[in-house]
């Protein structure tokens, strides 16, 4: 079940992220999943080197949405044509 729901939630988070960045991006279910839990999987790790978590504790909604936010950002930029 650890496997379905983090599909399931990084596809939320990865929704959330793309309705708060403006722009067009063209990704697919598949690349919203993987947005989303890449911002999960940065937002642990910047908690945890500033202290909010400790290891293996997951990382927070907002923090894993504005995490998603700044990797949708940080593509924008170095994407561009």
């Amino acid at each position: 079940m650890g496997f379905i729901s983090t599909i399931i939630i990084g596809f939320i988070i990865g929704m959330l992220a793309k309705f708060l960045h403006p722009g067009k991006e063209n990704m697919g279910f598949i690349v919203t999943t993987i947005l989303g839990i890449a911002g999960s999987f940065v937002a642990a790790l910047i908690g945890q080197a500033v202290g909010l978590y400790q290891p293996n504790e997951p990382a927070g909604w907002v923090a894993s949405t504005l995490a998603a936010v700044l990797l949708l950002v940080l593509h924008a930029r170095f994407m561009k044509k």
